[in-house]
């Protein structure tokens, strides 16, 4: 059987003064930037709406297409919303698990654009550029789903699709405190939810610090505890530094 041929990790894209095209892949938006070795934009955020009907080959030709607009780059990093193993893609719920299922995102955009890249769950890049590194700290996300992630003392705990476990009335959390329930129900009863949402994952996690981003956040109309707090809807583009600085989960050559 013929082995798969892995892109090379040259060290230039390691170094520090490495330039990252760090991509937020959305449900209604694909949105980027290239960012200097300190995480500063060296261009304003671009945004396209999500192709409607979208499909594995659209997106990439939609991200190659994206990045026309940017200054050079030198590697690549990308959050996509679902779960991601080694670059490739197990659901993809509002894209179409169907669709994006077993699909090397990862290598794909490689080729596309002569670039290495990495590729991890949406609320775990945004999570990187949120966290401080200290004790339990959880990440969630509130836009056109409901996204998490779990970091241990700086360090990125396996992906739990917490999102589409049931949380209240027969619904999942995605069901619940999605976009599509914030239009439904209204802000005041979403907002509620979302409180509800914070005390059960609190239980769940014992978290010693809770992170709330995405979209939706700026719609919270009630008072954080002091353990938790709003971070800016652009962390989903800046994680893309810190992506870099942690061990590959692919193989070389």
């Amino acid at each position: 059987m013929a082995t798969k041929m892995r892109m090379r990790v040259i060290p230039s894209v390691l170094h520090e003064e490495a330039k990252t095209l760090a991509i937020d892949i959305g449900g209604t938006g694909l949105k980027a930037s290239v960012l200097d070795p300190k995480g500063k934009m060296l261009h304003d955020r671009v945004r396209v709406e999500t192709p409607q009907e979208c499909t594995p080959e659209l997106l990439v030709k939609s991200l190659v297409a994206l990045t026309k607009e940017l200054p050079p780059f030198d590697r690549v990093s990308v959050g996509f919303p679902g779960v991601v193993r080694k670059g490739v893609v197990i659901t993809a719920p509002h894209l179409g698990t169907e669709k994006f299922k077993a699909f090397d995102l990862e290598r794909e955009l490689e080729k596309s654009l002569g670039k290495p890249v990495r590729v991890l769950n949406d609320a775990d890049c945004q999570g990187f550029a949120a966290i401080h590194g200290k004790g339990v700290e959880m990440v969630i996300t509130l836009g056109t789903g409901f996204g998490t992630a779990l970091f241990v003392d700086g360090r990125l705990g396996p992906h739990l699709e917490l999102a589409h476990h049931p949380f209240r009335k027969g619904e999942t959390y995605d069901e619940q405190l999605g976009n599509a329930a914030l239009e439904r129900v209204g802000k005041r009863r979403w907002n509620k939810r979302v409180r509800r949402a914070i005390r059960l994952l609190r239980v769940l996690t014992n978290f010693d610090r809770l992170y709330i981003g995405g979209g939706n956040a700026k719609k919270l109309r009630f008072t954080l505890d002091p353990d938790c707090e709003l971070v800016d809807n652009q962390a989903g583009i800046l994680g893309g530094i810190k992506l870099w600085r942690q061990p590959s989960e692919r193989v070389t050559d």
